[in-house]
């Protein structure tokens, strides 16, 4: 069984408290009983983390990216450092997995300097806007690239 590593940036652990007009109400302990229930339906298993530290990020990005590597594919929600880290930008090019940047909000409908992602240009996908539905999309949209190559 394949397995697709889901990494989560700075804040994302405050899910529930911070800002829930922007984020609701679910926890991200929720965001990850959704995806392992998802996985578990689409025949996949998930590595679920997260992490405030930007350097922990990269990595676990340099990890997935040994081969043979651990895993089939990567979804990120690099949170802040969407819009700020090129060295998370520079660790996923080293990647040859499938990549799926993932957002609870639409960064775009937000703040001018949320509007740039050095994460969508090394992305296969992006799902913004959903709340944590788009982490379902995403496992949905991975789990099909990964079975089509």
């Amino acid at each position: 069984m394949q397995t697709i590593l889901i990494l989560n940036g700075p804040n994302l652990n405050m899910l529930g408290q911070r800002e829930p007009e922007i984020y609701g109400h679910e926890t991200l302990e929720d965001i990850q009983k959704l995806c392992e229930d998802k996985a578990s339906d689409l025949g996949v298993r998930v590595h679920f983390r997260q992490s405030n530290h930007e350097g922990e990020l990269v990595t676990w990005i340099q990890q997935a990216a040994q081969t043979p590597g651990p895993y089939a594919g990567l979804i990120i929600n690099a949170a802040a450092y969407t819009h700020t880290s090129i060295a998370i930008h520079d660790a996923l090019k080293l990647l040859n997995i499938p990549i799926i940047e993932v957002h609870i909000s639409d960064p775009e409908t937000r703040e001018d300097f949320r509007h740039t992602s050095f994460i969508t240009p090394v992305a296969a996908a992006v799902y913004k806007g959903l709340g944590a539905n788009g982490y379902a999309k995403s496992l949905e949209h991975i789990s099909n690239l990964i079975h089509t190559q």
